[in-house]
């Protein structure tokens, strides 16, 4: 024991390793009401663990040579110890990873996560699920199927449609080459094991750094810091060692039950984990029937096709497909409302926060399935809401109605889009049924968040209480 407590010592007179534990776990106090929504963090770091230590695993036997990549997986399947094991861990991870980047997310948008002085953690967040999907979609391509293939060649023939030029040589370049071949791979498979990983670690860690800097939240929206005893210890705090690390290694045996579940017994989730025509070769002489990207894009997607193409051009697509994600960064100015957390917001809020989730699955729902007039006309109703979160936040999360010179012309623009919708929905040859059906619940959404709090029924807040509660 001695030994130890003199090796710790030595340790210590060279490198902080006390001061970060004491620092970041033993001394660094939580809120003391976290509840489920609070595990997605920490199970979101479990699965980055996952994927980078399957990953190396992988690269052992992969080729990233498009004579000899699609092979090589299969040699993974069949001959190698375990490999199927490895493979699996690695497919479902993906999808594991999304799952509770989304969930994580979501209790950031309920309780105000995004709010002062949580500002720069929100964002650093956006970057991680930004380089998630960058990971995810130079990953995608790997496997060498059918899907893979073809799956990339729609997103990459999304930057041909950027104008001015640029969107050729742009595309080119992401290809290195003038169609999808054994350079991409190899570029791609660069990207997948070296380069967007080193970034991933170092926004992870910028971010957990920035949270342990201004400290956690909790779901009242309280600051725990503003209320400390005489030892400068927050009253309404715990350590997060031992009672947070006890927490989270309950939820980390609960999602790996669900997580082996999934590898052994359903590793390609019925084709959502794994397309089956990535079960055959990469062939650039034979379509699939329906591409569409793995489902974790899908909500993106159903947006980029749910844009008609102007003046012979999909850009306009690609601009709301960008804007989806560009908006998130907005987010911590856009909130209007004196509270953060959703407890004490208005019923109005929580609606939008509810028709926002809807639509956004609802938005995965119609990017996984082939496209219809009517599946275009919902898309576009989802979309509407999707965005209307954002952009109706200012007016529907205020708690008095403010005459500022941009309000009418904000809201004239957003009715004016949403009729030119409506209007192109009644020159299309769906049945009147459903186009009445949508037209109602579009206006009736821009009336209830848009129109209403701008200019008559303010947002009502519940008194937020000083100390945290249950």
């Amino acid at each position: 024991m001695n030994m130890m407590v003199a090796m710790l010592g030595w340790v210590d007179d060279r490198f902080p390793l006390t001061k970060l534990w004491n620092e970041h776990l033993a001394e660094y106090y939580t809120p003391k009401n976290f509840n489920f929504w609070y595990y997605f963090g920490s199970l979101a770091l479990l699965v980055l663990v996952i994927q980078i230590v399957s990953g190396i695993f992988l690269t052992i036997h992969y080729k990233p040579d498009a004579a000899l990549a699609f092979g090589s997986v299969e040699y993974i399947m069949r001959d190698v110890e375990w490999g199927w094991f490895i493979r699996y861990m690695h497919s479902t991870g993906a999808s594991a990873f999304f799952i509770v980047v989304y969930l994580h997310m979501f209790r950031g948008l309920m309780y105000g996560s995004y709010r002062k002085p949580r500002e720069l953690i929100w964002i650093f967040g956006v970057f991680i699920y930004l380089a998630l999907m960058a990971e995810g979609f130079f990953g995608y391509l790997l496997p060498w199927g059918q899907m893979s293939y073809w799956g990339a060649q729609v997103i990459i023939n999304l930057f041909a449609a950027v104008p001015f030029g640029i969107g050729e040589p742009l595309s080119e370049w992401i290809r290195g080459d003038f169609v999808i071949s054994d350079a991409t791979l190899n570029r791609f498979f660069a990207f997948h094991v070296i380069a967007v990983p080193l970034v991933l670690i170092m926004l992870v860690a910028a971010h957990i750094i920035a949270l342990h800097e201004v400290g956690s939240g909790n779901p009242d929206g309280i600051e725990i810091k503003k209320n400390k005893g005489p030892d400068g210890i927050p009253l309404d705090g715990i350590p997060f060692h031992p009672y947070y690390t006890v927490k989270d290694i309950m939820g980390v045996v609960v999602f790996l039950i669900g997580f082996f579940a999934v590898v052994f017994f359903a590793p390609t989730m019925f084709g959502y984990f794994i397309e089956v025509p990535n079960f055959e070769p990469a062939n650039a002489l034979k379509t699939p029937d329906h591409i569409a990207p793995v489902w974790y894009y899908t909500p993106f997607y159903a947006m980029l096709r749910a844009v008609p193409p102007m003046f012979a051009s999909q850009f306009p697509g690609v601009i709301v497909m960008g804007g989806a994600i560009v908006v998130l960064f907005f987010l911590p100015w856009i909130d209007q409302s004196p509270v953060k957390s959703i407890r004490y917001k208005d019923v109005r809020t929580k609606l939008a926060l509810a028709t926002f989730a809807i639509s956004f699955v609802v938005l995965g729902y119609f990017g996984v399935v082939s496209a219809s007039p009517v599946k275009t006309m919902l898309a576009q109703c989802g979309t509407i809401i999707y965005f209307g979160y954002f952009l109706y936040m200012p007016f529907y999360s205020r708690t008095e109605i403010k005459a500022t010179m941009f309000r009418a012309p904000l809201v004239a623009l957003y009715s004016l889009i949403t009729l030119v919708i409506i209007a192109n929905w009644w020159s299309g040859a769906v049945s009147y049924e459903i186009k009445a059906l949508l037209t109602v619940i579009t206006l009736a959404y821009t009336a209830y968040f848009l129109i209403l709090p701008a200019y008559v029924i303010p947002a009502v807040v519940k008194p937020v209480p000083e100390r945290v509660t249950k």
